[in-house]
């Protein structure tokens, strides 16, 4: 598998470990928004938040997909986390004609995705395509000092300030905005450093 240093396989991981027990809040988070139909994970990485969703939600979606640029990942995916209404597969997130090749879904999840995309406008532009009407999507980034400004991370391409995530899902009928210190999600209102948000948007 391509070493992003950032990759979270809980199989690989002690149970105690920041980063997985952050990123499997963001999914514990995520379900109560997750009500029924299709089900898109873009850039779902080693698969466990998919089959997360696909275990706790099998009595109300239709189907899971998870995708990711990386084919190996993919490909430990697809071995260690079956499941009958899960499947995997390798896209760009970024590919305009994502939304042909994979239809429209019900709610759309994609954590730690942003940072990573040079060409920001066609990942947001296949959020918004790939989402049914009504539907709900999901996303989280680490914040930064803002587009443009290095941030340090060899893998991020730079990590937005709050203001300008806030500022990307102005074109949904409904927008709300969530912070993360560690496992606590919570709404923004305390004076508290956050060091990463998620929105969850209808569209």
């Amino acid at each position: 598998m391509k070493d992003t240093g950032e990759r979270v396989i809980p199989e690989m991981m002690k149970p105690m470990n920041k980063l997985l027990l952050e990123h499997i809040a963001r999914y514990q988070f995520a379900l109560h928004y997750i009500k029924e139909g299709r089900i898109l994970d873009l850039s779902c990485g080693s698969g466990y938040g998919a089959h997360m969703i696909a275990k706790e939600k099998k009595d109300v979606i239709e189907e899971i997909i998870g995708v990711d640029i990386d084919d190996e990942i993919i490909t430990y995916a697809k071995g260690a986390y079956y499941h009958p209404q899960s499947s995997f597969q390798v896209h760009d997130a970024t590919d305009p004609s994502l939304p042909e090749k994979l239809g429209q879904f019900d709610s759309i999840v994609s954590f730690e995705t942003i940072e990573h995309i040079e060409e920001e406008q066609k990942l947001l532009d296949n959020y918004y395509h790939l989402l049914k009407p009504g539907g709900t999507l999901i996303v989280s980034t680490p914040f930064g000092e803002g587009r443009g400004i290095p941030c340090g991370s060899p893998f991020h391409v730079h990590q937005l300030a709050p203001s300008e995530f806030k500022e990307l899902f102005v074109d949904y009928s409904s927008q709300e905005f969530f912070y993360q210190h560690g496992v606590l999600i919570e709404p923004e209102g305390r004076d508290v450093y956050y060091p990463l948000g998620i929105a969850v948007c209808t569209k």
